[in-house]
């Protein structure tokens, strides 16, 4: 694709088989255009591989300048990346402002974290040889993303994938193409042609990019999104995210604020986050007041000013198949208080669902919405089995006074990352990563250069 701007008029024109993308805060047409085809992602992978050696040549300080300089302008275009975070997403404008800070902090740390020397010193490892490691760029990396944050985990992908010395070509998530088309046209003006290329589209147009000559696979998504990936990329190196319905486990004589926190944490972005809380477990002796300071806390929350609308109609249709399955003996809802001319969006409001059966939809499915259920469980054993008991093993938080059992806990999950008497809070400087279900690979902190690079021991004799 060599003209990276996205242009919605002249997509109409060209084909009739069109994606149309909705404001998931009117639930109204938006958007139009034509998904990148075969010939497209060829061209984009073709571009990607004939600028990569030119990239990967340049030292890393060098590299360093030019991420720099992409860092620069898209804070000096934050308010063109907020408004196009905001069409895509609806989240409120605060919120799309901080992430497109975040965006820009995560590819400020990366450009730095490469040139540090990660590698085993050379030296003497055998008699008579000097040795010593190569940490080599994979190639052309094919990062496929998804709609919940549209800048922000492109970023998390191609910022240590680029540092390294790949080139990427990006898809991004159909419903969402417009803040990461606007940073493939900035993209190309500070680090040079092909280096990162955009190839908007719908799944069809992702399963081209994965099939394509690429020589790895960064995939934020679904499970069934993750499998076909990995079943379409052979040998092919894959790194994967694939989603969390995370456990929050919460102790008698937890801090106050731990509702609070925890109502803020799961409506963030309208609970549209793999690392959100989702399952609350209690102890019996704590159950009836969770769920009571729960729901005053959540009740508080107002969809429409206090936070997003869901993305679009399939995921309300799934987040409402899934509540009306689950048959919760208790449940507490809070306002939707959208905007004028809004009350057609995709809009959810805060929910607490108490007494389910342990199998119930919205304990055993991510919902991946603004929604919390409270389980209680007999003794701290059985409040570990519930939270390791699902496939999923992205994040988990404890929430507990006492420092022994607290620790324990935080031990005993089986989780990729574990806050203690908080949720969501992630720094680039700290990794972030699933087990099982949720996938396997590294985003953000210096261990995630690893997944774009691959070492080679050159051993040389010396006599």
């Amino acid at each position: 694709m060599t003209d990276h701007h996205f242009s919605a008029d002249r997509a109409v024109e060209s084909s009739p088989e069109l994606v149309t993308a909705a404001d998931p805060r009117t639930g109204e047409a938006r958007l139009s255009y034509r998904p990148a085809g075969e010939q497209e992602v060829a061209g984009a992978v073709a571009a990607a591989r004939e600028a990569q050696p030119r990239w990967s040549a340049r030292v890393p300080g060098e590299r360093a300048r030019a991420l720099l300089g992409l860092a620069e302008i898209i804070e000096a275009r934050a308010g063109d990346y907020a408004a196009a975070e905001r069409a895509g997403t609806g989240k409120p404008h605060a919120d799309a402002v901080a992430e497109v800070a975040q965006s820009a902090d995560v590819l400020r740390f990366y450009a730095g974290a490469a040139r540090a020397d990660l590698a085993p010193s050379g030296g003497r490892r055998l008699p008579g040889r000097e040795s010593w490691v190569r940490w080599e760029p994979l190639g052309v990396v094919a990062a496929v993303v998804p709609w919940n944050y549209p800048l922000l985990m492109a970023m998390w992908r191609l910022a240590p994938a680029l540092a390294a010395g790949n080139t990427v070509v990006l898809k991004p998530a159909e419903t969402t193409p417009d803040s990461v088309t606007l940073l493939a046209g900035h993209a190309e003006e500070a680090l040079g042609p092909g280096v990162l290329t955009v190839v908007p589209g719908d799944r069809e147009t992702g399963r081209l990019l994965v099939r394509a000559g690429v020589d790895a696979v960064a995939f934020t998504g679904s499970v069934a999104g993750g499998l076909d990936v990995a079943a379409a990329a052979g040998l092919r190196r894959v790194s994967l995210e694939l989603g969390g319905n995370c456990p929050a486990v919460v102790l008698p004589g937890a801090p106050a604020y731990t509702y609070a926190e925890l109502a803020a944490a799961c409506t963030y972005n309208a609970g549209q986050s793999c690392a959100a809380p989702a399952r609350v477990i209690t102890l019996r002796d704590n159950y009836k007041e969770t769920v009571e300071r729960l729901a005053e806390a959540m009740t508080a929350r107002a969809a429409g000013t206090g936070f997003g609308p869901l993305n679009n109609a399939g995921q309300a249709a799934r987040h409402d198949r899934i509540l009306a399955e689950s048959g919760a003996g208790v449940e507490h809802a809070g306002p939707v208080t959208a905007g004028p001319g809004e009350s057609g969006g995709y809009w959810r409001p805060a929910r607490v669902l108490a007494d389910l059966e342990p199998g119930a939809p919205a304990v055993v499915e991510e919902v991946f919405g603004p929604v919390l259920t409270v389980q209680a469980a007999a003794d701290l054993e059985e409040a570990v089995r519930l939270a390791n008991g699902l496939p999923q093993a992205l994040a988990a938080s404890v929430w507990g006074a006492e420092v022994g059992p607290v620790l324990d806990l935080a031990g005993a999950l089986n989780a990729g990352e574990v806050w203690v008497n908080c949720h969501l809070e992630q720094t680039a400087e700290l990794p972030h990563g699933g087990r099982g279900s949720s996938g396997h690979g590294t985003d953000l902190s210096v261990l995630a250069l690893a997944e774009y690079q691959r070492p080679k021991t050159v051993t040389v004799r010396l006599q």
